[in-house]
């Protein structure tokens, strides 16, 4: 069957119809978060509420809530499990600002840097466990194993990405690879797991699953996107991270592929971390420029952006479906 191709709109996407389709049920994840994060260990809430209120887009428990009513399923089960969702996303970035040695997170000072580096890893402990208790207390095998073999993947998606650090050699499949480890993996397992919940046949639970599979490629290329086209300000982090770190994201592969001997010098130096300093920075981005690598990198997130919108075409044209596919358009719409 041709799936149906539903046009980006020329108008500007936000998430507005997504959060309004999900405002209800979020009110019920959030109660279930506030809950499930606190301790007798007063560090435990503190560390842990640094972040969960920080300000994120809580788009991943939102894939939940919207896949649900996608297909109509009545119950309350998947508020617990998207708050499953959250705990999981939340301890992958504990850890990884531990990892990256990451000063900001969300526009303010990382955890890590407040509690130090310890007390961050073993929150984000906490809250992994603090998940499988929420899938436990769920019942359903068939989730579990789909949430924990997420989590798995994530893990391996980023050993892989410390592996490819500071490798210049680092090829666009293994990219795409890493990246649809570390972060599409949870969007698909997200958006499934509404399907389970709701008993639906095999062919919605998998439109779901590349929903969000596509959504959390599209959604980690336009972040790797903009560390070298927006401000700190707007993004919530220091502009040049990855740079600095020597990540191999997209951009820096396109321009060092099309760039001249001289240029691919410079690339091999400041990605193996002998030149980071800001004027390095200024010349990757003229580069990256130069070489269209971040409109490129753009254009590929809207392709997997129209894969997960294509995705649930198979679905009746509905207000969750309409906000659905316009969440795949802010995805890669977004400066921040």
């Amino acid at each position: 069957m041709t799936a149906e191709v539903v046009p980006i709109p020329r108008k500007r996407p936000t998430l507005d119809p997504m959060l309004a389709l999900t405002a209800s049920g979020m009110n019920s994840v959030n109660s279930v978060i506030l809950d499930r994060m606190q301790s007798e260990i007063p560090l435990i809430p503190r560390l842990a509420g640094h972040l969960i209120s920080g300000g994120g887009k809580r788009l991943r428990p939102m894939l939940t809530l919207a896949g649900a009513e996608l297909v109509g399923y009545q119950g309350t089960r998947h508020h617990k499990l998207a708050a499953a969702v959250e705990f999981i996303h939340t301890a992958t970035l504990l850890h990884d600002d531990v990892v990256d040695g990451s000063e900001l997170r969300r526009g303010k000072a990382a955890a890590n840097i407040i509690f130090g580096n310890p007390a961050t890893v073993l929150v984000g402990d906490f809250l992994f466990s603090r998940a499988f208790e929420l899938m436990t207390e769920d019942g359903s095998l068939r989730v579990l194993k789909i949430l924990s073999n997420a989590s798995a993947v994530i893990a391996e998606g980023e050993v892989s990405q410390l592996t490819a650090q500071r490798q210049i050699e680092t090829s666009e499949e293994r990219y795409l690879h890493i990246i649809g480890a570390k972060t599409a993996a949870l969007f698909a397992a997200a958006s499934q797991i509404s399907a389970v919940v709701a008993e639906c046949g095999e062919e919605q639970e998998r439109a779901l699953e590349d929903y969000g599979r596509n959504l959390g490629v599209a959604f980690q290329l336009v972040d790797d996107a903009i560390d070298y086209d927006s401000d700190a300000a707007e993004m919530g982090k220091d502009q040049g991270d990855d740079f600095r770190e020597g990540k191999m994201t997209l951009p820096v592969i396109l321009a060092h592929a099309r760039g001249s001997d001289e240029e691919r010098k410079f690339w091999k130096a400041a990605i193996s971390g002998h030149r980071t300093s800001d004027e390095d920075l200024a010349h990757a981005i003229e580069l990256i420029e130069r070489h269209n690598a971040v409109e490129d990198t753009r254009e590929k997130a809207r392709h997997f952006a129209q894969r997960a919108i294509d995705a649930i075409s198979i679905f009746p044209d509905s207000s969750a479906r309409a906000a659905m596919a316009e969440a795949a358009q802010f995805a890669v719409a977004r400066g921040y």
